[in-house]
């Protein structure tokens, strides 16, 4: 763990939240927030790796979505399935890797089909670790984890002594993702919304007042500036 300031963020997770309100304060259906978000996506994962980004999670659709309007969620999904056709290419091409999790039963199965293509197409990219989370919430995430591990202890291939902090972790959708380093929230909300609960724990956070469609490149270079002068102890005390 580097705790010294000048430290780059390796993984960045991000809230992107707004979106709707921003379609909203224009006069305008939400959905157009949406498509515009998306947009804002494609520049966000262009300009992560010049910043030194190696991992960037989005959190694009939470557990806790489905209470919005069968208008909105068809909306979102017909959104999402067309960002993964159009930007297969582009991702490929720039060397990223591109990953989903929670939990995808409850999704449509031309989408999971999209999920599974794109995820197989870009597997041998590296420059950036691109993973977003659809139909995924903290909490589920962690019972999931609890259920795999009860199934381990049942079937005996996992003893009770076993179950520690990285057992668990190996249970859960992020196994193959280091933890954040930085989460940032847009659009003014002070609240991490079930948001890579258990990977969090010691990450820093960012609160910002714009709206995701309104988020640039140069915010996130200023954000990422600031984090560098922040002095991480994980609960240590550090000495001097």
């Amino acid at each position: 763990m580097d705790d010294a300031p000048g430290r780059c963020v390796d993984h960045l997770a991000i809230i992107m939240d707004g979106n709707g309100r921003w379609a909203t304060n224009r006069g305008l259906p939400r959905l157009v927030g949406h498509r515009r978000g998306a947009e804002v996506v494609r520049t966000i994962v262009m300009a992560a790796p010049r910043l030194g980004v190696k991992w960037l999670t989005l959190y694009a659709f939470s557990t806790e979505n489905w209470n919005r309007s069968t208008k909105e969620i068809l909306g979102i999904m017909a959104i999402f399935a067309r960002y993964i056709e159009r930007e297969a290419d582009r991702l490929a091409m720039n060397g990223v890797r591109m990953r989903f999790i929670g939990d995808r039963d409850a999704l449509e199965p031309k989408l999971q089909k999209l999920m599974d293509g794109i995820e197989a197409r870009t597997a041998h990219c590296s420059l950036l670790n691109l993973t977003v989370a659809i139909n995924y919430g903290g909490r589920d995430e962690i019972t999931r984890a609890v259920k795999m591990l009860t199934q381990k202890l049942a079937c005996g291939a996992l003893s009770a002594d076993q179950i520690n902090q990285e057992s668990f972790a190996a249970c859960l959708d992020t196994q193959d993702l280091p933890d954040p380093d930085l989460v940032i929230r847009t659009s003014g909300e002070f609240r991490t919304s079930n948001f890579l609960a258990w990977q969090a724990a010691y990450a820093e956070y960012e609160f910002t007042p714009t709206l995701w469609p309104d988020f640039t490149a140069d915010e996130l270079e200023v954000i990422i500036s600031r984090f560098g002068n922040r002095i991480r102890r994980f609960g240590r005390v550090l000495a001097g």
